[in-house]
Parts: structure tokens; sequence; C-alpha cells
């Protein structure tokens, strides 16, 4: 038996089959073990799967990707080696589609509008610098937002990666003077209380990498948030 902290919580589960197993990650939640020596959320799903299962031996669970320990949403993993390898497959071509949930203090300059940047990480910092036109060293970075509601103090966009480089979401908004509700290292002034910030990965759509259809899953913010649910009953 796990302790609570040790496991996914079921209501998690967004999507299950027997390749993948799709989770609505908390905000508070790191994908892959890290410095900070937290249970990783693969390793709680592999417990979940466990004590569910009954299973006596271990359990595969492949990273299929990642998202910001701050960020909450769709996160995607491979009960089998074979669905891992063509998953990393369909992540390499560029055939994932990826939709997030952003909340931003400022209006943006358009209600739908592409953004292209070239982005620098600087490794010691943990941070990506966007910049309008090519630098030496630099990733091009390419999103589509669409505003999708507003409240009195915050905007909810939609937003459409064309591409996926580090920070990418949170570097380009604040490039365009919308930093994330929460985000103090892009440019917001404050942070939230849980130490999360308002970017949520909302919806997902792929091929099946063993059952050959067509998979569409999206997954609502946390509601109990007051500004995602403002914002949300009006989307």
């Amino acid at each position: 038996m796990f302790n609570p902290s040790e496991i996914i919580e079921s209501s998690q589960i967004v999507y299950e089959d027997n390749h993948l197993i799709i989770i609505n990650k908390k905000s508070s939640e790191i994908v892959q073990g890290d410095k900070t020596g937290d249970m990783p959320l693969s390793e709680k799903v592999k417990n979940f799967l466990k004590q569910r299962d009954n299973k006596p031996g271990n359990v595969f669970c492949g990273v299929c990707h990642r998202l910001d320990r701050p960020v909450s949403g769709i996160v995607i993993f491979a009960k089998t080696s074979k669905a891992l390898s063509r998953m990393n497959e369909l992540f390499r071509d560029k055939t994932i589609t990826k939709t997030y949930w952003a909340v931003v203090k400022n209006r943006p300059p358009q209600l739908k509008q592409r953004l292209t940047h070239y982005l620098i990480k600087n490794e010691q910092a943990n941070k990506s610098k966007a910049f309008d036109t090519e630098k030496n060293g630099s990733l091009k970075a390419e999103l589509e937002y669409e505003l999708l509601a507003s409240i009195s103090n915050y905007h909810l966009l939609q937003i459409n990666l064309f591409t996926g480089r580090h920070h990418q979401i949170r570097a380009q908004l604040s490039a365009i003077g919308c930093p994330i509700k929460g985000d103090l290292k892009y440019g917001f002034d404050r942070s939230n209380s849980n130490a999360s910030i308002h970017l949520h990965s909302y919806k997902t759509e792929f091929i099946h990498p063993i059952k050959l259809e067509k998979i569409s899953v999206t997954c609502k913010p946390d509601i109990t948030d007051v500004v995602w649910k403002e914002l949300v009953k009006l989307a």
C-alpha cells in the first residue's frame, strides 16, 4: 500500500488503454526525477498501476514528453516499450498537436496572432529569451494564440504550438508584453500562492501508435482556482 503522496489520483486519468495512460498533471508535480528528490509523476503512475492491477513485479511507465513543474495538464505515458518507441517517433516527427490555455494580465495586441521568435536558452538561469530576429545559437519558435475570454483583470488565451522549444510559451508571451499569471521568471509581478503558473496543457491529438486510431483528449484546469474557474466558464 502506498501513501497518497506516492500515487496518482484516479481522477487524474483522462485516457487509458493497454498501451498508453494520459494524466492531468497537477502544477506541483514533476514529470521525471530532478535534484529536488521529490517523487516524479512517472513513479506515481507506476505505483498506481501496480496497486490497482495487483502487479507483483515491475511496472513499465515510459515518459513520452515533459511539462514544466509549475504547468498543469496533459502528460502522456507509455505502458509498453513498443508504445514508448512509437510515441517518441510521433513527437520527433511533430505529428502530435498540442493546445494550451494561458491566463495573462495584459490584453494581447490582437485577437488572434501567429508569433515567430528566436529563442536562446540560458542554462544557468534555466530561462529562454525571445528575440524578434535570428541570433547566433538561437532556435526558431512559432506559436499561434487566440483570445478566448476576458474578465476584469485577466485574459484567457488558447495557444497552438508549432515548435517545441524550452519555455517557449512563457518566453514568447512575455516578449509581447503578456507574461503568464504567476510567472515571476518571465516578468509577472507576483507569484501564485501555490507556486503554479496559469499555463495548462489543455488538448492533444495524435494517431494512436498501435491502434492507428485518432486520439483526441482534453482536460480542464483546476477550477478550484477562482481565476481559472471564471475564465473557463466563459471560454
